[in-house]
């Protein structure tokens, strides 16, 4: 067990025995319940035809809501972004989910990714507005850059907006580097 934690990212050896001691002091039906979710966590789960995000419905609960506004899309690198933004309930959009993001020294391209199913649902003329949602990455930048140019090439009328960017709130100005400053005072807004 310990060996089998320790091929998961970000688990060293020390957490592998960690995590394999605290399961054996469970319960055996929490033990059966895991090991049950871990068996269906592939059989159960597929990527939204529409968004492709990770679901257990296709299309995925966002898509289907009829309370959502489809006026707006947000683009996101992984399907975890999607998570992030959700738990902050302050998005009644929908999403669409890329896959990554372009990193030619990964052989990542824009064909590797859902680019141009973005484009195809923005030709449908009900999204209005594209917000860019990319990590503030240099690959991220680059692929936020890739999908406008896009989009004003296509002469789609929505209106693309980016996230802002800077510091995050309680931080401390003097622990923060020159690039989230930066960002911090390009994104100001009136007060």
């Amino acid at each position: 067990m310990i060996e089998s934690f320790e091929k998961l990212p970000g688990i060293g050896p020390k957490t592998a025995q960690r995590l394999t001691f605290y399961l054996l002091h469970n319960p055996q039906e929490n033990l059966e319940k895991f090991s049950q979710a871990l068996i269906r966590l592939k059989k159960d789960t597929k990527e939204c035809q529409k968004c492709h995000n990770i679901t257990q419905t296709d299309p995925c609960e966002i898509c289907q809501s009829q309370s959502r506004d489809e006026t707006k899309v947000c683009v996101v690198e992984e399907p975890l972004d999607v998570l992030a933004l959700e738990n902050g309930d302050f998005f009644d959009g929908v999403y669409h989910v890329l896959g990554g993001a372009i990193s030619p020294l990964n052989n990542i391209g824009p064909e590797e990714l859902h680019i141009y199913d973005l484009l195809s649902r923005l030709k449908n003329g009900k999204i209005e507005e594209v917000i860019l949602a990319t990590n503030p990455t240099a690959e991220g930048e680059a692929t936020a850059m890739y999908i406008k140019k896009l989009i004003e090439d296509k002469n789609l009328p929505v209106k693309v907006t980016r996230i802002g960017r800077g510091l995050p709130t309680g931080a401390d100005l003097e622990y923060a580097d020159i690039g989230t400053l930066s960002k911090a005072f390009e994104g100001r807004v009136e007060f």
